[in-house]
């Protein structure tokens, strides 16, 4: 998305400098998320777009760039923002509110008490993610239905994305992630997660930028033993140490080859023969193209050949 800033004065280098990569990150977030909806056909002409925005940086930048996206897009589709309101203790009511009519874009506050039925159900010390994520997916589904969504928006974005992978490789002991697009449980709805492909660090950036009024979660964002925080934080020194890194792990995604995993339901091990012909996916194309040079062993001679 292009963008013109106009200055009455000369600016200083640093302002400049600072417009420039925030015109970057905007341009980076726009072409991810566009790119992600392509990918996936996440949104098609006519649908209605339920955007849950919870208040955090997330599902603020979700609905930032998708508005941004709907005035440029090559289909036209209708954008609705719901909230659920948990009511969870000294909850802001009206942060929201007051931010959904600033936009100008149709909205809905749905209000329903899971708060008291959580903590009700789950003993102290114990995370309430799992019944929480069950009570407001059935409230979010309904409301869908009511308002007339052919489209679920959430804004699970990369990194939440690789965070389920290893929950469940470590807990769960499935290789199973968070797909970009999926069909409800009930086969009802289809839910979309067009920030699949956008950094973390790129939505804390954009969120400083645009002054999100942040609604923090008392609920399940306070519980500091969650598995995933502690995923999450093990990703983060990963990837601080090798840049890239989650990159690379989420482009795996993309690209699967299930003759050389275990599931023998994906592909037929105890059928498998040989045919006598090359397999493009085989053994050899695990070998990198070009082997990394090794320092010879003591009293090993290397000979150029």
């Amino acid at each position: 998305m292009s963008a013109v800033w106009i200055a009455h004065e000369p600016a200083p280098a640093i302002d400049r400098k600072i417009e420039r990569e925030t015109h970057k990150l905007e341009k980076r977030l726009c072409r991810l998320v566009g790119q992600a909806i392509v990918d996936y056909n996440m949104i098609e002409e006519g649908d209605k777009v339920m955007v849950c925005v919870s208040g955090g940086k997330d599902s603020y930048g979700l609905l930032d760039i998708l508005i941004k996206l709907q005035q440029r897009a090559p289909v036209k589709f209708d954008i609705v923002a719901v909230n659920l309101d948990q009511k969870q203790p000294g909850f802001p009511e009206h942060v929201l509110p007051e931010y959904l009519k600033g936009l100008g874009i149709p909205f809905h506050i749905e209000e329903q008490d899971t708060y008291s039925i959580v903590k009700s159900k789950i003993p102290e010390g114990k995370t309430m993610c799992s019944l929480c994520s069950r009570l407001r997916r059935g409230i979010l589904y309904r409301v869908a239905t009511e308002l007339g969504a052919t489209k679920i928006a959430l804004g699970h974005h990369r990194d939440d994305i690789l965070q389920t992978l290893f929950l469940n490789m470590f807990f769960g002991g499935k290789l199973k992630g968070m797909p970009a697009k999926l069909a409800s449980d009930n086969g009802e709805h289809m839910i979309i997660r067009p920030l699949a492909y956008v950094a973390e660090k790129d939505l804390i950036r954009w969120a400083d930028h645009r002054q999100f009024p942040i609604i923090p979660c008392t609920l399940c964002g306070s519980q500091e033993n969650l598995q995933r925080k502690q995923v999450g934080n093990m990703l983060r020194e990963w990837e601080r140490q090798h840049p890239g890194r989650l990159d690379n792990m989420f482009n795996a995604l993309q690209n699967v080859v299930p003759s050389h995993l275990a599931d023998g339901t994906l592909h037929d091990f105890k059928g498998l023969k040989t045919t006598g012909l090359p397999n493009p996916e085989g053994d050899k194309a695990f070998d990198q193209d070009e082997p990394p040079e090794v320092a010879p062993l003591p009293g090993l001679q290397v000979i150029s050949m």
